[in-house]
């Protein structure tokens, strides 16, 4: 009988919500939560075997641990093929099941699979790497999105022939494999007609999809000597709050930004702001958050007279994990006020 293996987060583990996301890796042997529907859907064939759980914070914050932790625990046991989520629209969730999907593939030499809604940043993280399904929204889709990882897995298992992104139902990885056609027409009859379809407006498809890229043009150059007229703005993704974080803004795929008042301030003092970020250490932004927000640097600019001013308000959200829906809506939202206060200049640090 072949065996896997399924990954849940600590709320999905049965653990508990939000307040348990530090909670460290564990396995049990048997079904939990959503294993429980895996194995209906896998059916006599397959055993799932164990279940593992992390909370998205401990697996955030702590990867490289996390990580160690559940390969140590996979270490003696056989399985056949590794499963992950559903994670849903779930950012750190999402983030989670790709990189312990990876790690397990590149240890263990076997198949790993999850499931993520397009909304997902984790499906750009690590759709190249494995196979991802398109899934759901929320937890309502679990059932067919379990059933979905299921089917596909069993095909594996059994050695059938996979067919392709599209009609298989995960995530393009990328990956070309040539097909020999079994229609009667040449490719070179097949081209012209798409032409001429294309041409009179008519729809076709095409037997190379290339994906589309959503790219943003870039911003025409400021002269120095526009630059010594010119109010500048700061915004960044690198967490920096007022200690306390009075706007909660989330430490991963974040949904919220704040604004912050400096008219009256010539650089960020560490004890009075503070990282908020869950992406990288905070010790060196927490001890000199200018590192991050570079007020002191540029009231030196502003006082040598190479800028007009500093806008009095710097804007901050956290940019791990967060979706790229709600990164360009919180942009547009940044951008109005920017632009209805004369801003016509800003620059955007990262971490």
């Amino acid at each position: 009988m072949k065996k896997a293996i399924l990954y849940l987060n600590q709320f999905f583990g049965q653990i508990g919500g939000e307040e348990l996301a530090d909670h460290a890796p564990e396995i049990r042997e048997g079904l939990v939560g959503p294993a429980m529907e895996l194995q209906k859907q896998l059916g006599d064939d397959v055993q799932v075997t164990h279940t593992i759980i992390c909370g998205d914070n401990f697996m955030g914050s702590r990867t490289q641990e996390a990580l160690d932790t559940i390969l140590s625990f996979l270490e003696d046991k056989e399985f056949d093929i590794f499963f992950a989520g559903p994670a849903f629209r779930a950012g750190r969730y999402g983030s989670a099941c790709g990189n312990i999907c990876k790690t397990v593939k590149e240890k263990f030499n076997v198949p790993v699979i999850t499931s993520m809604n397009d909304e997902n940043p984790g499906v750009e993280m690590f759709k190249k790497e494995m196979y991802i399904f398109k899934g759901g929204a929320s937890a309502a889709a679990m059932r067919k999105d379990v059933a979905a990882m299921a089917k596909f897995g069993l095909k594996i298992l059994n050695s059938e022939e996979l067919k392709s992104a599209d009609e298989e139902g995960y995530y393009g990885r990328g990956v070309r494999s040539q097909i020999w056609m079994e229609s009667p027409v040449p490719a070179t009859d097949r081209v012209i007609d798409m032409l001429l379809k294309k041409v009179q407006g008519q729809p076709f498809k095409s037997e190379l999809p290339i994906p589309p890229s959503d790219l943003i043009p870039i911003a025409p150059a400021i002269g120095l000597g526009d630059l010594s007229k010119l109010h500048i703005a700061v915004v960044t993704s690198g967490g920096i709050v007022p200690v306390g974080n009075p706007d909660r803004i989330q430490s991963a795929s974040a949904t919220k930004w704040g604004k912050y008042h400096i008219a009256d301030k010539y650089d960020l003092i560490g004890g009075e702001y503070q990282t908020i970020h869950a992406g990288f250490d905070p010790a060196a932004a927490n001890a000199d958050p200018d590192v991050i927000v570079p007020l002191d640097a540029l009231r030196a600019y502003e006082k040598e007279g190479k800028i007009g001013g500093i806008h009095p308000y710097f804007y901050s959200t956290v940019g791990t994990g967060t979706t790229q829906a709600e990164a360009a809506r919180m942009g547009r939202e940044i951008a109005a006020e920017l632009l209805a206060a004369g801003i016509k200049a800003a620059i955007l640090v990262s971490t």
